[in-house]
């Protein structure tokens, strides 16, 4: 592939040496440390004059930090007369602030910034030209952008691991933890050819604890709970509760973007799960050595094709459901 140089930063450098063995390449030369007074510095190592770069770089472990150092790898290689540069972004950072939250009073509603919004004219104004992300939190956040936005989806590679390790698939019910997550579990229960569920969950005073109401029949069946991203894992490992009581007979989980911060290891290991199953858009090796039940599913080859095909000019909504693991 000539012409391309491929960079990682420092979130996830695992994830960006698949994608660089995937391609035949080298990841380019950057060093990237920090001042005294921890501003970031960021060394180009070689030339990127009229090279089609790509800088892979999760939002996640120093979110922020990370974000500042994307920023900056965008612009030094833009200033470095590169042809194009396309920011990859496997888990796209402040994608939950995608909208002014209804928590609270109207007052506080009204002074609540959109972040997700913010994020992206920093990404834009640096001098991205490009962005390639998956399974984004909401999908307006593609209208954010003025410049062309690939959002991938982890659910090819999904459907193969649900088919390869779950024996009992064929009678498998997919569930939702919540109503926004209805869509996306009726996409792979159409593509499995199995029924879905979700959970509603209903708060009947402000201070109340939520109740969940399950809306589907699992008794007897295989749940598997379909997620784009868990964090302190208390709605999904409730949701496991909740499908245990009604009957299920094993209970998995499949989650996009695995952050599991805070009490979310604890709770994975004392619920009810067979099996946590997560992407590696963020790394999880050393949360795995503290829970056995987080397996990961590798999706370096999407990014990969997704890199190779914008590289080569070619349409990259292909990948959305045919993809070769």
């Amino acid at each position: 592939m000539p012409n391309i140089v491929l960079f990682s930063g420092s979130s996830h450098h695992d994830l960006s040496q698949r994608v660089a063995d995937r391609l035949g390449l080298e990841l380019g030369k950057v060093v990237t440390k920090k001042f005294s007074n921890q501003e970031t510095s960021v060394e180009i190592g070689e030339s990127v004059r009229g090279e089609d770069v790509y800088i892979i770089q999760s939002g996640c472990g120093e979110i922020n930090d990370n974000l500042m150092e994307l920023l900056i790898m965008i612009n030094a290689c833009k200033i470095a007369s590169s042809s194009r540069v396309t920011a990859v972004i496997p888990c796209f950072p402040y994608a939950r602030q995608d909208k002014k939250d209804k928590k609270g009073s109207v007052e506080r509603w009204s002074r609540a910034p959109i972040s997700a919004k913010l994020v992206a004219n920093m990404l834009s104004v640096a001098g991205a030209d490009h962005i390639i992300t998956m399974d984004l939190h909401a999908s307006q956040i593609q209208g954010f952008f003025d410049i062309p936005v690939d959002n991938l989806y982890a659910e090819p590679a999904v459907l193969q691991w649900i088919k390869e390790n779950i024996l009992e698939w064929r009678n498998c019910i997919i569930v939702s933890p919540d109503a926004g997550g209805a869509k996306r579990v009726t996409s792979i229960a159409d593509r499995l050819n199995v029924e879905f569920a979700l959970i509603h969950k209903e708060r009947k005073k402000a201070n109340e604890v939520d109740r969940m109401v399950l809306v589907g029949d699992v008794k007897d069946r295989v749940a598997i709970l379909v997620d784009d991203m868990a964090d302190t894992c208390g709605t999904i490992c409730h949701a496991a509760e909740k499908l245990i009581s009604a009957g299920a007979t094993k209970v998995y989980a499949i989650l996009t973007h695995g952050i599991f911060s805070g009490p979310a290891i604890s709770r994975i290991n004392n619920a009810s799960f067979e099996a946590v199953v997560v992407t590696n858009t963020i790394p999880q090796e050393e949360k795995m050595k503290h829970c056995p039940k987080i397996q990961f599913i590798d999706i370096s080859m999407i990014l990969a094709e997704a890199i190779r095909r914008t590289h080569n000019g070619e349409s990259v909504s292909y990948l959305f459901s045919h993809v070769p693991l």
